[in-house]
C-alpha cells in the first residue's frame, strides 16, 4: 500500500503567511523565536496561558495540516521531539530551587513531558487512536515519520498525523550555546562556507497528514526513511544501501535536501554526503527555519511542496545545478556524525 502526503501545517520563524516562492525571508539570528499565530480561536483562553510554546505550536500546525487534507478523523497521532516541552520543565526547576523543594505544585511537572503535544493535541479532536511520541535526539522527527508511515502501509490506517516539534527556553539555551551546540553570537552566520562552530538556534512545529489516498491536492509520494546512529559502514555504503532498498541509483535523484546548519563543525558531514551527488542539484532550508533537532520537518515540507509545484525556489538552491525534472527528492541530514537520516519522496 502507498502513502501520500496530503496535508501539511508549520509555525516557526517565519511569518505564518511566508511563501518560499515569492516572500524574501527573516535575517537569521544566533537565537531565533517563533512568530506565533492567533491562538484563541483554537484554545480556550483559560487553557492557554498555562500551555507552552510547543503545545500551541502544535495544536495550531496540527489544525493547518488536518484542514489542509481536508480530513477530520485520524487513526494515529505520531510527534517527534528532541527535547520536549522545556519551559515548564525550566519552570518546575526554577520553581524547585525557590521554595527550597517544598510546596510544589505538579503541573508544570506534569506538563514537562515529552508526549504532551500529542497527548493535547488527541485531547483537542477527542481523538483515542494510536498516540505515540518518538524522542531521538536529530532523529526524532525521522523516527515518527517512519512510524507513521508504517501505520499507513501494514496497519490499516487511513489517516495518520505526524509532526516534529521544539521550542527554546532561556535558561536551557545558555547551557547549549555553553556547549558549543548552538552559536552565542551573532557573528559569522553563513551556511555555505561557515566559519564558527555551533548552530542557529530557533523553534518550531512542522506537521503533515500521511493518507492511503492520493488526492488531486496531494503533495507527494513518501517512499521510505531510514535512520541510523554512528554508522558502522560507510556514508556511501550506506547511501546506495538505501536507494538499492528503493530500486533506484544515485543518478537517478533529480535533487537532493541537506541539512546545512551553519556550524563549522558539522559541514564536514554535509559535504561528504554531497560528494556522493556531484551532478545533481543540492537543496537547503535551515536559513529560513533555523536549527533544532526536529528541524528536518521543515525541510521535508518544502520538499513536499516542490513536488507538488514543480519548481525549486530561488532561496533554496545551494549549488549551480539545475534538475532536468522533479520526481524523486532525497532528503538527508545528520548531527554531528552521530543521528544520520534519510528520507525519498516523489512526486504524485
Amino acid at each position: 500500500m502507498e502513502c501520500y502526503i496530503n496535508g501539511l501545517g508549520s509555525v516557526g520563524i517565519q511569518s505564518l503567511d511566508f511563501n518560499v516562492r515569492n516572500d524574501e525571508p527573516c535575517v537569521l539570528k544566533s537565537t531565533n523565536k517563533a512568530i506565533h499565530p492567533s491562538y484563541k480561536e483554537l484554545i480556550p483562553a483559560a487553557a492557554l496561558r498555562r500551555m507552552s510554546t510547543s503545545v500551541k505550536m502544535g495544536i495550531y500546525a496540527s489544525h493547518q495540516a488536518m484542514q489542509d487534507a481536508q480530513v477530520e478523523n485520524l487513526d494515529a497521532i505520531i510527534t517527534g521531539t528532541g527535547l520536549g516541552c522545556l519551559q515548564d520543565s525550566e519552570k518546575f526547576l526554577e520553581a524547585m530551587i525557590e521554595n527550597d523543594e517544598e510546596y510544589l505544585t505538579p503541573t508544570s511537572f506534569i506538563q514537562s513531558t515529552h508526549n504532551t503535544v500529542a497527548a493535547q493535541i488527541a485531547l483537542q479532536l477527542g481523538c483515542k487512536a494510536y498516540n505515540f511520541t518518538y524522542v531521538n535526539g536529530a532523529n526524532s522527527f525521522e523516527a515518527a515519520l517512519l512510524d507513521a508511515m508504517i501505520q499507513i502501509t501494514s496497519c490499516n490506517a487511513d489517516s495518520a498525523l505526524v509532526g516534529g516539534i521544539d521550542e527554546t527556553s532561556t535558561q536551557f539555551d545558555r547551557l547549549f550555546q555553553l556547549s558549543g551546540l548552538y552559536k552565542a553570537e551573532d557573528a559569522s552566520i553563513d551556511f555555505k562556507k561557515p566559519s564558527s562552530p555551533g548552530a542557529c538556534l530557533a523553534e518550531g512545529a512542522n506537521f503533515f497528514v500521511l493518507s492511503n489516498k492520493r488526492n488531486k491536492e496531494s503533495y507527494a509520494r513518501l517512499i521510505d526513511v531510514h535512520y541510523f546512529n554512528r554508522p558502522q559502514q560507510t556514508i556511501q555504503l550506506e547511501v546506495e544501501g538505501f536507494l538499492q532498498r528503493n530500486k533506484l541509483n544515485i543518478n537517478e535523484i533529480d535533487l537532493v535536501f541537506l541539512g546545512y546548519n551553519a556550524d563549522s563543525q558539522d559541514q564536514r558531514h554535509f559535504e561528504e554526503y554531497a560528494s556522493l551527488f556531484p551532478e545533481i542539484a543540492h537543496a537547503y532550508y535551515q536559513h529560513l527555519s533555523g536549527s533544532f533537532f526536529t528541524a528536518s520537518a521543515y525541510g521535508l515540507k518544502l520538499a513536499a511542496e516542490v513536488l507538488k509545484n514543480q519548481e525549486v525556489p530561488t532561496n533554496i538552491i545551494y549549488n549551480d545545478i539545475k534538475p532536468k525534472q522533479l520526481k524523486t527528492i532525497l532528503l538527508i541530514n545528520q548531527s554531528r556524525g552521530v543521528d544520520h537520516s534519510l528520507v525519498l519522496i516523489q512526486s504524485c
